[in-house]
């Protein structure tokens, strides 16, 4: 993987934040929208949707993360190798099988849905608000992979959950972790311009 210059060795998606901070606090702001915000998925749902596609991706840093978040909101985090390893013998819903076969095909092969796979989800009893919902998800987790792989993050959650922001800190403080993310990032741009005076 290529890696910034600037940044440090291990990288953490906050380095790479802080490094370019002009658009992070939209970004953020955005991503708590996504994630956080009362919708027709569960916020877990959202976060199983996030590391699915951040797995199937192949982006450590966020499989990793999303992992954690999903495992504070319920999910069981052996779940999500179930479903990367085969989705039809993982232990989920059948109705979960047919939003997260749209969300493979989606990431991997948008431009060949068709209406058939559509309807299969929603005979399933997934609202239209749901579908788009995991839509955006999906559609976020393929730019936030990128903007991982292709910046350098390198840190891995393997073996460091302890340094996850929401790490063990249950469902309350999981409501709000991306904007506490964004303090974060925000607090080591002003160390920094701070040290550089």
């Amino acid at each position: 993987m290529p890696q910034l210059p600037s940044l440090p060795q291990n990288a953490h998606l906050r380095d790479l934040l802080a490094r370019f901070p002009k658009n992070v606090e939209p970004l953020m702001i955005f991503v708590n929208a996504v994630l956080r915000s009362e919708g027709a998925l569960t916020i877990a749902e959202r976060e199983l949707i996030a590391a699915y596609v951040s797995g199937l991706n192949a982006c450590r840093f966020c499989y990793g993360s999303h992992v954690i978040h999903a495992e504070n909101l319920g999910v069981d985090p052996n779940l999500l190798e179930n479903l990367l390893n085969n989705i039809e013998t993982a232990g989920i819903s059948n109705k979960m099988k047919s939003l997260l076969r749209y969300v493979e095909k989606l990431n991997s092969l948008p431009n060949r849905l068709v209406q058939a796979d559509l309807d299969a989800v929603l005979s399933h009893g997934w609202s239209e608000e749901a579908v788009f919902e995991a839509v955006e998800v999906t559609g976020l987790f393929n730019m936030m992979n990128r903007i991982v792989e292709g910046g350098g993050v390198t840190f891995d959650y393997a073996g460091n959950a302890q340094g996850h922001t929401s790490q063990n800190a249950g469902p309350e403080v999981a409501k709000n972790s991306y904007l506490m993310f964004l303090e974060t990032i925000q607090q080591q741009v002003a160390d920094r311009e701070k040290a550089a005076r």
